[in-house]
């Protein structure tokens, strides 16, 4: 769970409403990031649907889940009727610039999360291929 335009840290370990709650309670936006990935400890579909109320971004793609796992998370944000957000981040070299969003300039969360709707999401495969959303 990531908090977006925070300006306190929140401390960690805590209920996962509580976290979406103080992330709210600072103008935040809430993001949650590889949901579905089965190799770390995420949420399950169920309690993603649980905490829906508070999630404001669901990640539907990052190159460290499986394929399945992305798919999974996009099909619960469309669902649920989020923003999508495609991953960036690598934890691994070969996932380096694999993937990301190309979103125009915003002011503030409010903003973002408008312009985060109409962002490009890029993915390319291992095999050089761009995909584009």
């Amino acid at each position: 769970m990531i908090g977006l335009f925070l300006a306190e840290q929140i401390k960690p370990w805590l209920h996962p409403e509580e976290t979406l709650d103080r992330i709210h309670g600072q103008g935040g936006l809430t993001y949650l990031a590889h949901p579905c990935d089965r190799f770390r400890a995420s949420f399950t579909p169920e309690r993603i649907i649980e905490l829906a109320p508070g999630v404001d971004i669901i990640e539907t793609y990052n190159p460290w889940a499986r394929p399945a796992d992305n798919q999974l998370a996009a099909e619960l944000c469309q669902e649920l009727r989020k923003v999508a957000a495609t991953g960036s981040d690598a934890h691994s070299p070969p996932e380096l610039g694999l993937s990301w969003m190309e979103i125009e300039e915003y002011e503030g969360p409010a903003d973002f999360l408008d312009k985060l709707r109409q962002a490009r999401h890029v993915v390319t495969e291992l095999s050089g291929t761009q995909q584009r959303a």
